[in-house]
């Protein structure tokens, strides 16, 4: 398949789906509407990570130090009351089992990306700040994506404030992240980059790039998804290939499938995952 036919059997897709394909430090092979803004949902994570990550290495705090696991944050809409998380709405019951009690700053930013925790996503926020967040972003090279909340502040969201993304600037951050564990970047030290593709790698939602790929071969990824929304981005590290990065949002109506839209989330991991497979078999063209 080509691209073309890639973008051809795309384009009979509800909705937008947006894509960067490209190795490292090198323009992109395949783009499709690659600066198109999607709502973030968990792939604002990655850019977290990065934040608290640089602030340890800063020396701004310890990622080692246990901190209170609480439910109680501040809105980014001045004025408005704190928030909390709902649990049904997590990934992980293992950040929750803590309420109460402590946890370090490292296993919490271990949760939020392999487990995709929310309760644990607010937490590092509540420690590192948005304005750090916005900043690594800057610094990675986005344009446009903004991660302006906490997850559920609804109050924010009630206000226009929101998280998001394009498939350009998840690329450019990943691709920050993999170009930093080798030689000194934007980002942070080749030791801390290298630490934060280590927790990419453990991602263990693997249900939409990673299910394109054949068993056992490494990507070090985030995927994001609510209801109408499905995103993967992610450093693929063949045995075989240079390393290549890969970002596909998809943003898509709920209602073409089922009515709890089942249907069309299914669609969207399969799609992503049919995305990855046919860039799997181009690797050695990109």
């Amino acid at each position: 398949m080509t691209w073309d036919d890639l973008d051809a059997h795309l384009d009979r897709v509800p909705g937008t789906v947006s894509a960067y394909v490209g190795r490292l430090d090198a323009p992109p092979t395949w783009t499709r509407h690659p600066d198109a803004a999607h709502y973030a949902a968990s792939t604002m994570k990655v850019a977290v990570l990065a934040a608290l990550y640089r602030a340890a290495e800063a020396g701004a705090l310890d990622l080692d130090a246990p901190v209170p696991v609480v439910n109680e944050f501040d809105s980014a809409q001045p004025g408005a009351p704190r928030f909390s998380c709902a649990q049904h709405y997590d990934n992980d019951d293992a950040v929750w089992d803590r309420l109460g009690d402590t946890a370090p700053l490292r296993w919490l930013a271990d949760r939020m990306i392999v487990r995709s925790s929310n309760l644990a996503t607010n937490l590092v926020i509540g420690h590192v700040g948005l304005p750090a967040v916005a900043e690594v972003w800057a610094l990675a090279g986005a344009r446009t994506s903004v991660t302006g909340r906490g997850i559920e502040d609804f109050a924010a969201r009630a206000a226009g404030i929101t998280n998001t993304v394009t498939a350009a600037d998840l690329a450019a951050l990943l691709g920050a992240l993999g170009t930093g564990a080798g030689t000194p970047g934007r980002l942070a030290a080749p030791a801390a980059c290298s630490a934060m593709l280590d927790v990419l790698l453990a991602q263990e939602h693997r249900e939409d790039l990673a299910a394109g790929l054949p068993e056992g071969t490494r990507i070090a990824h985030k995927s994001g998804w609510v209801r109408g929304v499905r995103h993967g981005a992610g450093l693929v590290l063949p045995a075989d290939a240079p390393p290549y990065l890969i970002a596909v949002c998809t943003t898509t109506d709920p209602t073409d499938g089922n009515a709890s839209g089942d249907d069309t989330e299914d669609d969207a991991c399969l799609r992503l995952a049919h995305i990855s497979a046919q860039v799997w078999a181009a690797r050695h063209q990109l």
